[in-house]
């Protein structure tokens, strides 16, 4: 089995596309991201998983899912609760 390989100079979001995992690697790498700046404001501040979830009228284990960056099963509500709960915000656009 022959596979296509893309002729240099080709980008890395050419090959995604063509592989058809484009944007399910963009939502990984967005939640990773987004995932690692709540938990470090977190640590900042002192907050535990436990108040994070309280703060967020949660449970711990959505903290935890929250926080997983493999999992990028998150919604955007719970999104803007976690960025609310640490005093910060989320900013979404179509560009």
């Amino acid at each position: 089995m022959d596979k296509k390989v893309s002729p240099i100079g080709s980008s890395f979001d050419d090959f995604l596309r063509e592989e058809g995992i484009y944007e399910e690697c963009r939502a990984r790498a967005f939640k990773r991201i987004l995932a690692m700046e709540i938990e470090e404001a977190m640590i900042e501040q002192n907050i535990s998983k436990s108040e994070m979830a309280r703060r967020m009228n949660s449970s711990r284990s959505a903290v935890d899912r929250l926080l997983d960056q493999s999992n990028p099963s998150v919604t955007l509500m719970t999104l803007f609760k976690a960025a609310g709960a640490v005093g910060r915000d989320i900013s979404v656009k179509l560009v």
